[in-house]
């Protein structure tokens, strides 16, 4: 019996030497990932998270020039012990507008009237810096991607923002969490109005309205949908075109420059996106926006993109000169100019192409068009490129733990 033994061991070591050690690594897999599970089960409480904290996680070290949150593909998070030198902290006594984004209001505080919220040239001042005004608007159906928006600017040290709430439930969140926020007075629904629907066109021609209101106000505008993401500071590119009346993305799939030169208008073919566009007050600006929100006003069904482009298109060309990339448009003074895409980036540019790789160049930003499955689509998109901000429980539920264990044998 014995000797029988020993044949069978010694036939099973020589014909398959391998079986062994296979063995022996899926049974030490095996107890570690028990030790593993009853450890996360039974073990000490997971250490508590402040709001964004998982900021730092997404990016191991800071951007060496400051103002790129992608130099890593990832978010920077924001320094300790720079609050003093904030540009958004305001030495005399702070109020909804004034005081630095992020920080609560003080405890016992009560929600102010909501005539306290409404658009005024002297709220739009509480926050403006160098003449410009940043601004996003939105529903209560967008808050994270509002927070989102918010979170990014600040994190590239950007302050002067603005959040326009279309709905009580936004404004009165976002004045909680500490976001400067003034009321649009839209009257919209909370949930999410859906691609094409008549409360997503209702949200295009509040858009407009908006424009048309701010642009009197003497500042510049720089009008972004709540669906994208800044990943660098864009004020420093859009003032080396001072002569702009405007700057706009276009849904122009292929680059014609190969730098960061604005596009060659001559040969931009995809739409003019509005999603991402920046304003200056002159009078050929104001014009086109009146214009535009009375073409939208006199006719629901006309999106306002496409109108934006039917009325831009009135005239196109010739170049303001051979350097700027500028062209005239519009009424023939409007000096117009595209962004390129491969750094104001669409969800094709971006996403699909990785064009900016492709170029050996750093992006500014990126709008989530151009994708699937709507606004969750872009949640998840914006998640895999590690470029969405969740709540800490979004990571981490209590009470729910998930392992996932899978043992391959091979065929031997």
């Amino acid at each position: 019996m014995a000797s029988w033994n020993q044949k069978t061991f010694k036939d099973l070591t020589n014909s398959k030497p391998l079986f062994l050690t296979i063995y022996t690594v899926v049974i030490v897999g095996v107890i570690f990932s028990s030790i593993y599970v009853f450890s996360a089960i039974y073990g000490t409480k997971s250490p508590s998270y402040t709001s964004w904290s998982l900021s730092s996680s997404l990016t191991p070290s800071y951007a060496p020039d400051g103002d790129s949150a992608y130099a890593d593909r990832g978010l920077k998070p924001s320094r300790p012990g720079t609050e003093a030198r904030r540009p958004d902290v305001v030495l005399k006594t702070p109020s909804t507008w004034t005081r630095p984004i992020w920080e609560l209001p003080p405890p016992g505080a009560k929600m102010p009237p909501l005539k306290a919220f409404r658009l005024t040239k002297q709220l739009v001042k509480q926050r403006v810096k160098d003449n410009v005004i940043i601004v996003t608007f939105g529903n209560y159906a967008f808050m994270d991607f509002i927070l989102n928006w918010v979170k990014h600017l600040t994190d590239l040290g950007v302050y002067n923002l603005l959040v326009g709430a279309m709905d009580t439930k936004l404004l009165e969140a976002l004045y909680w969490k500490g976001i400067p926020v003034f009321d649009m007075g839209s009257h919209m629904t909370t949930t999410d109005p859906g691609w094409g629907s008549p409360a997503f066109h209702k949200m295009g021609r509040e858009k407009v309205t908006l424009i048309d209101t701010m642009l009197p106000f003497g500042y510049e505008l720089l009008m972004c949908d709540t669906d994208m993401v800044w990943l660098k500071n864009p004020l420093p590119y859009i003032a080396r075109f001072p002569g702009a009346d405007l700057l706009t993305s276009t849904d122009q799939v292929v680059p014609t420059v190969v730098d960061d030169s604005l596009e060659v208008w001559q040969h931009v073919t995809g739409a003019y996106n509005i999603g991402i566009f920046h304003w200056r007050p002159t009078d050929s600006a104001k014009k086109l926006a009146k214009e535009w929100r009375e073409m939208l006003l006199a006719d629901e069904k006309i999106w306002d993109q496409n109108g934006f482009n039917e009325i831009v298109h009135k005239q196109l060309g010739p170049s303001v000169d051979d350097e700027s990339g500028l062209v005239y448009a519009f009424d023939g003074n409007l000096k117009l100019g595209f962004l390129p895409t491969s750094i104001f980036c669409s969800g094709h540019t971006f996403f699909v192409q990785a064009m900016y790789q492709q170029l050996r160049l750093e992006p500014y930003a990126v709008h989530t068009t151009f994708q699937y499955a709507g606004t969750e689509g872009k949640r998840h998109r914006l998640r895999e490129a590690m470029v969405f901000i969740d709540e800490p429980e979004y990571y981490n539920s209590p009470g729910e733990l998930f392992v996932y264990l899978s043992i391959h044998f091979l065929d031997l």
